[in-house]
């Protein structure tokens, strides 16, 4: 498979990875373009691998807890979007929005994990190989963010609307 073919069948899908992992999507946007510009240059090696989906996934993990590590980055997330011009979209949109704001409170890497897990669709094996990790660590790691969840208050809430 060519880079071209790849970003082709691929690339709508690494985008939507990268906003669930980052919360914004100009960033995931940005993060994206970097990883497929590095991807490119040694697309021999990618492509040569068993799996270059996982092997980019894993390049998209570590480039977005790289841009975190950074010093120089200063870039400062908005509590809220901007209001809506619709006055009520649905409560299930508006409960999915707000799982999704407490999920972006999480640790990057639990975070990572429940949105392969339960987003992406992926199991374990696929999970431990996109983030480098044992399958336990997996486990553990989704264990403790579903918790991290379930201990804040407006989660119960979110539970007790449905």
């Amino acid at each position: 498979m060519t880079f071209e073919e790849f970003v082709h069948s691929r690339g709508a899908a690494l985008v939507r990875f990268a906003r669930l992992l980052t919360g914004d999507e100009h960033r995931a946007d940005d993060l994206v373009q970097e990883v497929l510009a590095k991807a490119f240059v040694q697309w021999k090696r990618v492509s040569a691998a068993e799996r270059p989906d996982i092997y980019v996934r894993r390049m998209l993990v570590n480039a977005n807890t790289s841009f975190w590590r950074r010093r120089s980055s200063s870039e400062v997330s908005v509590a809220a979007p901007p209001p809506s011009s619709s006055p009520d979209i649905g409560a299930a949109v508006a409960d999915r929005d707000e799982l999704w704001r407490l999920i972006l409170t999480l640790p990057v890497r639990a975070r990572a994990v429940l949105v392969l897990r339960y987003y992406e669709d992926l199991d374990d094996v696929v999970i431990a190989e996109i983030l480098g990790c044992s399958t336990t660590t997996v486990r553990t790691t989704a264990l403790r963010g579903l918790n991290l969840l379930r201990a804040r208050p407006s989660f119960s809430t979110l539970r007790s609307s449905r």
